[in-house]
């Protein structure tokens, strides 16, 4: 192990010195009373001119969008009032807010209803801020209301079509007929689009408003999924189209659409339809589209350089992995039409390029054994690029800047933690959400030189809050993975620890490819939910084992085609460390996981069933069969391909393995990780004889939500652990 006892017996002594009096914190107080909540600067948007930004508020449901000040944070004036700007004499009450391009009008977003996990439907009202009028888009709730590049159009999708709103004509312009649910889908994802590649508007405004570059999905041969709602004398029936691992997915194309012409032009991507299209991105030139096409297996990107007026298309860039190639945000084009940065695992770690496709020429901007975790920005006036990076440690974040050469980088933050960027227009301000492990996050503005113009939001009022409380020690530490790999972990003892004594240990994981749990950040998850069961005696613990992300790519990509097999491995050797260590009970060890911690936790206590007494799995993942095929494609290939990496870390095949104490905790409403998966592994330990606990929850989706459900859930679970562990 990395630890000596040296160090062991020193962190013993500072954790020893732990706050011992104050409050003991309640399920009220973490899931009801908010008494722990966390501010942040919601709604915060810059303005064009990098100067002002504007901010919501909601006092007793008047609304208003105000503009301020930014470098001094002095009230300007306000933009909009919801007791003032009554359309049809209806006070609307709004969620989120758009800017057109001039700034001339902006889109309200109201009444929203939620589809999927990150689609949504709206009432949509364009406010006119020189008329000083509001007036709605459509006569019903509508989908990703966007403004054409000047402001003259709203673009949006409804029942499945794409269509835009004239506003100076008060015409509607229908762009497609076809879209029928469960069939056809204009202008909006299908919902595996939407969960594994991370967007939901399947639509583009050319830089000149001349062309909608949309998608256009073809369900017809994707199986359908059967939810009950249990909502009536007679439940109903909610079904969807959800393309399994090794089935067939919607049929994509890429469209074009012509608003001078009317006209509709198909984007030229190949004859093979068996592929993805994770992205569409407009270059600088208003004709030329660049389209993503990633082939099924995800490990062959190429980049299409398409021509809107005839769909044709040449590969401008094309990217091979051993493994599998992670689609993001990060490309953007430069003004020369000729080049472009983004980010790729290339050298085994993700750094930073310049590709310039005419020349041939690629440009790394960074390097070393570090990965970039995002592109903040770029500044085309300057010629310099804005990142953040965990170059210390996989756990930090810092930003940074560098210019298109790959020179003159500089650190522009500084305090050791986590700083989460948003730039402003202009690149002359940039928010920082900071935090680290024991420090609440502080939200600042930054000049471009990193320098902290002033404070937007401290927290002061949750730090005075948790003074109050008696809270145990959180630290970093560091176990050996059942590889010899250091894994980066925290630790949570409790508040009147005594290393005399030996507590049990509830250890926390989700250990997803390329994700993370253990940074330097505040709060850990459920933090405060785990501060309570440490007041309660004991000790939390939660490693980053093998498949984890900002290690690099071999760390993270270990897991190729065995997921389970080596992250539960980890998590199995930590949970071996710990109870070798003098102030731990070896004999009271649990684990608990959520979606892919879920299915960690099934696997663990399966594995490990001489290790582990006690574990809860919340919407797990049973057997990899079961979920959506880009999600498990990309990292285990089809079935057919790799049937035992399949089955043999698959918790449904393990069943018979159960010696601990076991509860199982699902949503029937789990559009994503399907109830199936939890009946699978009901069934399988019911014929294997095995005792196992069970809770469900009627119609609720993958987050557990709505209601008493969050409350009724760690009631659930809190009662469990004390009885079990």
């Amino acid at each position: 192990m990395r630890h000596t006892w040296l160090f062991v017996l020193l962190c013993l002594s500072v954790a020893a010195t732990a706050q011992t009096s104050g409050k003991e914190i309640t399920l009220e107080d973490v899931f009801k009373k908010g008494t722990f909540s966390v501010k942040s600067v919601p709604g915060f948007n810059a303005m064009a001119d990098g100067k002002r930004y504007t901010q919501m508020s909601n006092q007793g449901g008047r609304q208003e969008i105000e503009v301020y000040e930014l470098a001094s944070g002095k009230k300007l004036n306000t933009l909009f009032d919801n007791s003032l700007h009554r359309p049809g004499g209806k006070t609307i009450s709004v969620s989120d807010y758009t800017f057109s391009d001039n700034e001339q009008k902006m889109l309200l977003f109201a009444d929203g209803e939620h589809i999927y996990r990150h689609s949504a439907v709206y009432n949509v009202y364009v406010f006119d801020l020189k008329d000083n009028t509001v007036k709605q888009v459509g006569d019903q709730k509508i989908m990703h209301a966007t403004f054409s590049p000047d402001g003259s159009k709203v673009a949006y999708v409804k029942d499945n079509n794409l269509y835009y709103y004239d506003l100076a004509s008060a015409n509607t312009v229908t762009v497609t007929n076809d879209g029928k649910w469960n069939h056809i889908i204009n202008g909006n994802c299908d919902w595996v689009y939407e969960e594994e590649f991370g967007f939901t508007k399947a639509f583009q405004w050319s830089a000149d408003g001349s062309y909608i570059a949309y998608y256009r999905f073809d369900e017809s041969k994707v199986k359908e999924y059967t939810m009950v709602k249990f909502d009536s004398l007679y439940p109903t029936q909610y079904t969807y189209k959800y393309p399994k691992a090794g089935e067939d997915n919607s049929v994509v194309q890429i469209k074009l659409y012509s608003l001078a012409g009317k006209t509709t032009t198909t984007a030229d991507v190949g004859a093979n339809t068996d592929i993805y299209i994770p992205r569409i991105k407009w270059t600088n030139e208003a004709s030329s589209l660049c389209v993503y096409r990633l082939n099924r297996l995800q490990n062959k990107l190429e980049l299409l350089l398409t021509d809107a007026g005839n769909g044709r298309s040449q590969v401008i860039y094309e990217e091979e992995n051993p493994y599998y190639v992670d689609i993001n945000d990060n490309l953007q084009f430069l003004p020369d039409n000729a080049s472009f940065i983004f980010d790729s695992e290339r050298s085994g770690y993700t750094h930073l390029y310049k590709w310039d496709w005419k020349k041939k020429q690629l440009t790394a901007l960074t390097d070393g054994k570090y990965d970039v975790a995002s592109l903040v920005g770029i500044d085309k006036a300057s010629k310099l690029v804005y990142y953040t990076a965990a170059v210390a440690s996989p756990m930090d974040r810092q930003l940074y800047v560098v210019d298109w050469q790959g020179k003159k980088r500089r650190q522009l933050t500084k305090e050791p933690g986590m700083h989460a960027i948003v730039p402003c227009e202009g690149y002359q301000y940039f928010l920082d959400k900071y935090s680290a492990l024991n420090t609440p996050p502080v939200a600042s503005l930054l000049d471009a030189n990193g320098k902290v113009v002033r404070v937007l939001e401290e927290n002061q009022k949750l730090k005075e809050r948790m003074a109050e409380y008696k809270l145990g020690k959180l630290s970093f530490t560091t176990v050996k993975g059942a590889m010899g790999d250091d894994l980066n972990a925290w630790m949570i003892t409790p508040p009147d620890f005594d290393p005399g004594k030996k507590y049990p240990v509830l250890m926390f994981q989700y250990s997803g490819p390329g994700s993370q749990q253990v940074t330097d950040k505040f709060p850990v998850s459920y933090y405060f939910w785990h501060q309570m069961l440490a007041q309660k005696g004991y000790i939390i613990v939660c490693t980053d084992g093998t498949g984890t992300g900002m290690r690099g790519q071999e760390f993270k990509k270990k897991t190729y085609l065995q997921l389970g097999k080596l992250e539960s491995d980890d998590q199995i050797a930590a949970a071996r460390y710990l109870g070798s260590l003098p102030y731990v009970d070896k004999d009271r060890i649990g684990i608990w996981g959520w979606s892919y911690g879920g299915f960690m936790s099934s696997t663990c206590i399966l594995k490990g069933n001489d290790v582990f007494k006690a574990a809860i799995a919340v919407a797990p993942v049973t057997n990899w069969r079961y979920y959506d095929n880009i999600y498990t494609e990309r990292y285990m290939r089809t079935p057919a391909e790799n049937p035992n990496g399949y089955d043999e870390n698959a918790p449904e095949k393990m069943a018979s393995k159960l010696k601990g104490k076991f509860l199982l905790i699902h949503g029937s409403g789990d559009d994503n990780v399907h109830f199936q998966n939890a009946m699978m592994l009901a069934e399988a330990l019911i014929q294997n004889n095995k005792e196992f606990d069970s809770e469900y929850y009627p119609n609720k989706a993958h987050g557990i939500s709505g209601g008493n459900s969050t409350f009724h859930l760690f009631s659930r679970m809190t009662k469990f652990i004390l009885a079990n562990l």
